[in-house]
């Protein structure tokens, strides 16, 4: 059951003015609560919606109260996915924003999906999305409200033994899964691996689990690379990952029935980032 707040009053009300409804106007976050009753990466997250807000143009800072009311939530239910949702509030008719918006705040708590354990522990198949992204610079990388896309993506039923999409833009890039960023690993003449993941410079959510993986990786003594990832660098990859909030880092076995091997080393990446 999902439990919900509205600017810190418990109630699943809001105003069907609100422009997050009418546009999409507005920014997430899904954070998971640790064992202990701790928002993982909390303080990145609420820089990244901060960060957001400032692209979008309207200025948001998390107040002492919404802190204090995540961390009452995430005491009270550890293990679980904690979403905060950002709307530029109620505005009138038309695009055009208020110029001074009201900001409102929804704060939600839920249990995590019930298959991310046996995906943990199974690894997932990916088969490849004919839904492509569009490329958007100005909305590359954050985690707005508009998801139009990704139900799109989600609305085709996967294959029989597949888990989730592999998503690329308008170009043949490789962007990221349905739900996920991806991270492939790439055996180089010296018989290292390079870890590359996508940029997301024109399209995909630029996870905070990313950012977290990434530093990881390199705290590892990894060699990380982010750039532009197509076709033929997806047949060069031995091993492939992906990773979220909610998820961690989960091993892909397979890509459109293409095998792939667990990389021996995400264990050791998982102690890395923390997670409990």
């Amino acid at each position: 059951m999902t439990a919900v707040w509205v600017n810190g009053q418990a109630t699943d009300k809001i105003s069907v003015f609100e422009r997050a409804f009418t546009y999409g106007d507005g920014l997430f976050a899904t954070m998971a609560s640790d064992g202990a009753g701790h928002l993982q990466f909390l303080t990145v997250h609420l820089q990244r919606l901060q960060d957001g807000a400032a692209r979008l143009g309207f200025p948001w800072q998390p107040s002492d109260s919404l802190q204090a009311l995540l961390a009452r939530i995430s005491a009270q239910h550890p293990r679980h996915c904690v979403k905060l949702q950002l709307s530029r509030g109620v505005g009138g008719r038309g695009y055009a924003p208020p110029q001074t918006p009201s900001m409102t705040e929804v704060v939600s708590v839920s249990p995590l999906p019930a298959h991310y354990q046996h995906w943990q522990q199974q690894g997932i198949r990916l088969q490849t999305s004919s839904v492509r992204l569009a490329r958007q610079p100005l909305l590359a990388g954050m985690k707005h409200l508009n998801r139009l896309e990704q139900v799109l993506i989600k609305s085709h039923p996967l294959p029989e033994g597949a888990d989730d999409w592999l998503v690329f833009d308008t170009r043949e890039l490789l962007i990221e899964s349905s739900m996920a960023n991806v991270f492939l690993l790439c055996a180089q003449p010296d018989n290292t691996l390079r870890v590359i993941t996508p940029a997301m410079n024109y399209a995909g959510v630029s996870g905070v689990m990313r950012q977290q993986v990434i530093m990881a990786l390199l705290a590892m003594g990894m060699d990380v690379q982010v750039g532009q990832v197509t076709g033929d660098v997806m047949q060069r990859a031995s091993h492939l990952f992906i990773s979220n909030s909610l998820l961690g880092t989960v091993d892909v076995v397979g890509v459109d029935g293409r095998d792939y091997d667990v990389w021996p080393q995400r264990q050791q990446l998982q102690e890395y980032l923390t997670i409990q």
